[in-house]
Formats: C-alpha cells, structure tokens, sequence
C-alpha cells in the first residue's frame, strides 16, 4: 500500500456518550487501518511521517487520541504493531560496519605517546611533595586533566560541524580551539607547579600542545599520521629502556616528535586560515551552542580522573610500592581501540534488531543482548591487557584478585560511558564519572584504611548505575536515529 493511497479513518469530534467499557480506543482501530504501513516501518519517525504527511496536526491527536503530536502516536502505534518486515532484495546496507583495524590502531595512536615519558623522566624527577609524587609529576597531570577535559568539549563541538558537512567551520573551530586549549594547560600547569623545576613545567607545557595538535589529527581523520610522526621518539624510547640516553638526544627526540605533529595539525587546518582576500574559508552551517559541548568535557574529565586514579592510587594514597600501577594505565589506554571497534559492532547489532525483530520487547532483548555481548568481549581483551602489561612493566604491583575486580569494574565504567556517549546520552554519564571520581578524591583525602576496597566499591556502585542508564535509553527503539 503506497502512502500517497493511505489514510486515516474519519473519527468524528464528537462521540456519543457510551460506557467506558464499551467505547472502542481510537489509537486501536487507527492501528488496525495502517497495519500494513505501521508494521512495515523499522523506525516510529516513518509512522510520524505518514501522519504529518496526511495533514494530521498536533491539535487533531490531541483531540482525537488523547497523545501530544505526531511522534508520541506513532511511538504509540509502533508499540502496538507486530513488525512484519518485507526481505529486501539484497543485503541491507550496514553504515556500522567497520573493520577492527582501523580501530586498533586509533588505540595504538592513544597510547604512543607515553613513550614521551620514558625520555623525560629525568625532568620529572625530584623529591616527592605532599601527594606522595615526585614534584615535577604534579604539573604534569593537572595539565594532562584539563588537557582531556578541553579537548573532549573541542572534538565534540568539530565533530558536529563534521556531521552538519561543513568541514571549513570545523578546521576554524579547531584552528582556534587546540592553541587556546594548549596555552591554558601550560597556564593550569604552572599553577600547580610547586616546588617543580622549570623543564618539568616546560614538559607539561609541550604535552598540552601535543593533546591539541592530536585532538586536531584524531578528529579531521588523520590519525595514520601520528604513528610516523612519533616514530623517533617510540624508538629512542624503547632504547632508553635498555641503556639511558644523553639528554640532548632525549631533548632532541621529544621536540622532533612534537613539532612534526603540530606542524601535521596546522597543515591539514590551513585551508582554514583567511586567503589572500582576508577571508577563510566559507563555511555555512551555525555550530552547537558552546554550552552544548559541556557535558562531553565533564565526561573527560571524570574519565581521566578516575585513569590517573587507577594508575596512581597506591602513591596517593601512600602505599609503600616502588612503582605506581601504571600497567593498568597502559592496559585501559590500549583497549580504547578494541572498545571503540566493539561500539561499532554494537551499533550494528541494534540495526540488525531493528530490522528483523517484531515488537518492542523483542528489541529491548536483543539490543541488551548484543550490549552484554560486546561488553564481555571488551573485558575480555581489557584482562589481557592488563595481564601482559603487568607482566612486562618492571617493579609492577602483582595484578591481585582485588586490583583485577578495579580494573575490570573501570572498565564497565569507561565503555558503558562511551556507549552512552554514542547515543548522545552524556548528561548522564557524565554526572556518574565525576561523582565517582569526586568520590575516590574524597576517599583519598580522608586516607581509608583499604583504599583498593573503597575504589572497589566506587566502580561497582558507578558500573550498576550506568548499565541501569544503558538498559533504560538504549532499549528504546527512538535512541537508535
């Protein structure tokens, strides 16, 4: 039936009074005359559509069905049709589909630069100052936290210029955004500089540029050229670990690195840079409200928060450890690219489920089923990882029953969060991370006599309320536009 020949049933605007028992419900019989159309349709919007399309207001459902607009009668209507699918011809195409390589090697990129830390260490080097962390440590990771935080509200603000197709705007909003970004993670790094020495502000200050000039990479889809750019640095590292460096050549590996990926950045946002005519670019679409990239800032912070937490919680919270538990760093950085691959499977899977499942519930079901399937296979590949790093890192902390729950429970946290993340779902998220990492702060202020139970307990309390968060939007058909 084509929708040009369907039409809604004449229901008059006045009924006759008739018991409540026996009057027949208007959203029923309107159900029962678009069957083919309703059951047919994968999304609710199709329905609305249809509806606004026969000149249906607002107003007449109002009246007539007793549901707001348009969209509120066709979710409605969806709920109450069995999904009956036509086969298609061909296999259905699958914008979701990608293959994991590309995504293991965005978690490669996220993890290279650490290696900048093996040759700086000696800048970073000093006595430890009240946190229990080597004084030039500190400046460091305040700049790396506001670092994360930035750059997450910036690529946010990039990427929906990139969604809106105006790839101009998005080169000026991060031709503008990553050097501001840059410039106060130095300024957040000397205010917490203390009693660090000069070249380890002068180090944090360089990391800052490189989030930017990263984050800039990442987000216009250039990231294959991080790895050739940090290649001397990786290698003089590795060699490092063997026998010490001299500290020219560290210095000289470092800043090589860092100028071949700011230089890489600035090449690919030149085209928006003005022209001989004093104008950029052109660019027509009007970005999202600053305010609108909040959230996904709050969601980095709290994040990186709860990271650093994982990786430095024994030397905060003044354990006698010759090394902090940097592998489980190391271990939840690499898995970023399988946990990215496993959110495209995931999307994926919500596309098959709206295909070919026939009610509501149905959908519910295999949507939580796909989300427990990839989040398994992401624990997975997170226990691996953090079983070799642990191996490998010297003078690690042996990976006990209780630092394997942490980890594992921050790991339902971290992909749980990206899955939200993906559906546009972040106020939620974002408010469970930066009360969970509020929560560890506040435990290792007051210095518990377990802190590893305490964060045990932060993890599952922040994992049970965001997969509550996941069962309640993602198992609704709306969320999957």
């Amino acid at each position: 039936m084509s929708r040009d020949t369907t039409r809604l049933p004449a229901v008059p605007r006045q009924r006759t009074a008739a018991p409540s028992w026996a009057a027949p419900d208007p959203v029923d019989e309107l159900a029962g005359h678009l069957d083919d159309v309703v059951s047919a349709a994968v999304h609710p919007d199709e329905i609305a559509a249809l509806l606004e399309s026969d000149g249906l207001s607002d107003d007449q459902i109002r009246e007539r069905y007793g549901v707001k607009n348009s969209f509120a009668l066709a979710e409605a209507l969806y709920a109450r049709v069995a999904r009956r699918h036509p086969e298609p011809d061909t296999p259905p195409h699958d914008p979701w589909r990608v293959g994991p390589l590309a995504c293991l090697l965005r978690g490669l990129v996220f993890a290279l630069p650490g290696f900048a830390y093996v040759l700086g260490a000696p800048l970073l080097a000093g006595p430890p100052d009240g946190t229990g962390l080597p004084a030039g440590t500190v400046p460091l990771l305040a700049g790396a936290l506001f670092g994360w935080t930035w750059n997450q509200g910036l690529s946010h603000r990039a990427y929906v210029l990139l969604g809106l197709g105006d790839r101009p705007a998005a080169r000026r909003c991060l031709l503008v955004g990553a050097p501001v970004g840059a410039l106060l993670g130095a300024l957040t790094a000397s205010a917490f500089a203390g009693t660090a020495s000069t070249a380890a502000v002068a180090f944090a200050a360089g990391q800052s540029c490189y989030l930017g000039a990263a984050t800039t990479l990442l987000v216009l889809g250039r990231e294959r050229a991080l790895p050739a750019a940090l290649a001397p640095m990786t290698a003089g590292a590795l060699a490092a670990m063997v026998h010490p460096l001299p500290q020219a050549a560290s210095l000289t590996l470092l800043l090589g690195s860092l100028a071949a990926v700011v230089l890489l950045a600035l090449w690919e946002v030149v085209p928006a840079l003005p022209g001989p005519s004093g104008r950029s670019a052109p660019g027509t679409r009007q970005g999202p409200r600053p305010a609108a990239s909040l959230p996904y800032a709050l969601f980095g912070l709290g994040t990186g928060a709860l990271v650093l937490y994982a990786a430095l919680g024994d030397v905060l919270a003044g354990e006698d450890h010759s090394a902090p538990a940097a592998p489980a760093a190391v271990a939840l950085t690499l898995s970023m690219g399988p946990a990215e691959w496993l959110l495209y499977r995931f999307r994926s899977g919500s596309l098959t489920g709206l295909r070919t499942t026939g009610t509501t519930g149905a959908f519910r079901r295999a949507t939580l089923r796909t989300g427990a399937e990839c989040l398994a296979a992401y624990l997975l590949a997170l226990l691996a990882l953090g079983l070799i790093a642990t191996a490998l890192w010297p003078h690690a902390p042996g990976l006990t029953a209780v630092r394997l729950a942490d980890l594992l429970l921050l790991g339902v946290v971290l992909w749980t969060g990206l899955l939200l993340q993906s559906f546009g779902a972040v106020l939620g998220t974002a408010a469970v991370c930066c009360a969970a990492a509020l929560a560890q702060t506040l435990a290792l202020l007051t210095r518990p006599a377990d802190p590893h139970v305490v964060a045990l307990t932060v993890y599952a309390t922040a994992a049970v309320v965001q997969a509550l968060l996941v069962r309640t939007l993602l198992g609704r058909a709306t969320a999957h536009r």
